[in-house]
This record gives structure tokens, C-alpha cells and sequence, in this order.
């Protein structure tokens, strides 16, 4: 068994994301104690954003790109080998503005390309990650889950869905600005799901 653990906080080891995924990530492992583990931290090697030039790129033939191109859509295979081999994703998703981070966003873009990881079909679109079990950690200061501020259970749940991911558990710690009661409260909570989760 391949995990693939995402972080994606700004925080890096102080973050409330990354705690919890490793938390739920050592809890797999002693489940499965031959699983080999590959950790991303996203803020810590930031990828690159999709622009213009890395589309050019994507878009040029292999044979016919130039170094530089091959070298930017290696960046992006290196990713999407990484998803390809994994069979559990935990991954580390704090709420920023009402979003997800820009350096996860980053790594979605990544690993969402045509023909490789989804595919168009005449039935409609294909995920080609599938046999995937994904957990995502989200963090807010505020409380939104179940709500219309909440757009990261619905970004995610599609994105990933639409990449062939469909089993997905989602784990909120939420309120974390609201005082040190609510933020116990909120990881407690967190951690019960996790356990059980990882049972």
C-alpha cells in the first residue's frame, strides 16, 4: 500500500492541517505497518502555478518541446505519478478566504490533465484516479461546514470526483479562532473521527 500525504498550509508543522494529517496518517500506518509513506508539503516546495507558459508547454508535442517546456511538464509528472501510485490520500486543507490555499489549488491544477488522469469519452467524462480512498483535513477559524460559506467540501468533492476519486471522507476542525475552548473542542472532535476512520 502507497500513502500520499498533501499539506498545504502556510503554517507548516504549527499548522492545525498538518497535525491532524499526520495524526491520521500514523494512524494508518500502524494499520497498515508495510504501507510506504511519500509526504508533500506544498508550502514548504511550492509548485508552480498554471500560466501561460506552462500551458504552452503541455500543449507542445514531447518531441517537440524545448528544454525548458520539458522541464516544466516534468514538474507536473512528477505529481500526477505520485496520485497514480498512491491508494490512500490524506490530504491537509485549511480554509483561507473562503478557499482553498493557492499552493493546493496549484497541485490540483497539476494533477488534473486531459488523457492522462480524466478523459472525455462519448459517455462524458472519465476520472482515470480510481480504487483511490481520500481523506481530506479541513481547518477554519470560523464554522462553515454544512453551510453556503463552506466551498471547499464542494470544490473538493467535485474536483476529486471528477478525477475518478468518489471515495472521500471529509474531517472538519472548525472554529479555531473562536478561543482556546472551541479549538480543544474542535480537535478533539477531529481527533474521534480520525480514529474512528482509521479503525
Amino acid at each position: 500500500m502507497n500513502i500520499l500525504q498533501i499539506n498545504s498550509s502556510i503554517r507548516a508543522e504549527t499548522a492545525h492541517s498538518s497535525r491532524l494529517a499526520d495524526s491520521l496518517v500514523g494512524k494508518l500506518r500502524r494499520r497498515f505497518p508495510q504501507a510506504r509513506l511519500t509526504v508533500r508539503d506544498l508550502a514548504k516546495m511550492p509548485h508552480p502555478v498554471l500560466d501561460a507558459a506552462a500551458l504552452a508547454a503541455l500543449s507542445t508535442p514531447a518531441e517537440q518541446r524545448t528544454a525548458e517546456q520539458a522541464q516544466r511538464v516534468a514538474l507536473d509528472d512528477a505529481l500526477i505519478a505520485e496520485i497514480q501510485q498512491a491508494d490512500r490520500i490524506v490530504i491537509g486543507a485549511p480554509m483561507y478566504n473562503f478557499g482553498i490555499p493557492a499552493q493546493l489549488k496549484a497541485w490540483i491544477d497539476a494533477i488534473a490533465r486531459a488523457r492522462v488522469t480524466f478523459r472525455y469519452t462519448e459517455h462524458g467524462v472519465e476520472g482515470l484516479l480510481k480504487n483511490k480512498k481520500v481523506y481530506v483535513i479541513q481547518t477554519a477559524g470560523g464554522v462553515h461546514s454544512g453551510s453556503a460559506a463552506d466551498s471547499q467540501t464542494v470544490y473538493l468533492r467535485t474536483v476529486l470526483g471528477f478525477l475518478g476519486m468518489e471515495d472521500i471522507e471529509f474531517v472538519y476542525a472548525e472554529g479555531l479562532a473562536l478561543g482556546e475552548d472551541a479549538v480543544q473542542s474542535a480537535l478533539q472532535s477531529a481527533e474521534a473521527k480520525i480514529s474512528a476512520l482509521a479503525a
